[in-house]
């Protein structure tokens, strides 16, 4: 990871910056509104962190954000990896990954979840099945494709294959 980005546990206190950068990725952008008509509000994401429920990190650069990962503890789900495009192809998302992979791997899943758009051309159908994801035949309720980690209970959890 480049020095000048720096990873973080996420605070509630930014979950207005987590929604505007949401609408601002290069790939699969969701607005402020089309989040809040599927129930994510500024409110509901600060609520989520402050009860455990998500567990996330940020990466700030020179103070500012430019990107997250957020997992569900309750479940095993990476619920959203995003970053700012001017932050892509420098291994950043694989680090926030990363780091979301070992909090739920320590709230005690051993298989985790993600949906990935099935779309070979977009970054994200590439990035998740590097590290090791695999598909289970599944599609959940966006049409994204349901990939899978299993993770061992005496591996060290990084993401990777």
């Amino acid at each position: 990871m480049p020095p000048s980005f720096r990873i973080d546990p996420a605070c509630a206190s930014d979950a207005a910056a987590f929604i505007d950068l949401r609408g601002r990725t290069r790939e699969n952008a969701v607005s402020a509104a089309r989040l809040a008509s599927i129930g994510i509000t500024e409110e509901s994401w600060a609520k989520d962190i402050e009860s455990g429920v998500l567990a996330g990190f940020t990466a700030t650069r020179q103070g500012g954000l430019v990107g997250y990962c957020f997992g569900d503890t309750q479940t095993g789900e990476v619920v959203v990896l995003a970053l700012l495009p001017d932050a892509e192809g420098c291994g950043l998302g694989r680090q926030l990954l990363q780091r979301v992979v070992q909090e739920l791997h320590s709230c005690g899943h051993q298989n985790l979840f993600l949906g990935c758009s099935t779309d070979p051309k977009v970054r994200s159908y590439g990035f998740y099945r590097h590290l090791g994801w695999q598909p289970t035949g599944a599609v959940d309720s966006n049409n994204d494709e349901v990939l899978e980690l299993r993770l061992s209970s005496r591996q060290h959890p990084t993401g990777e294959a």
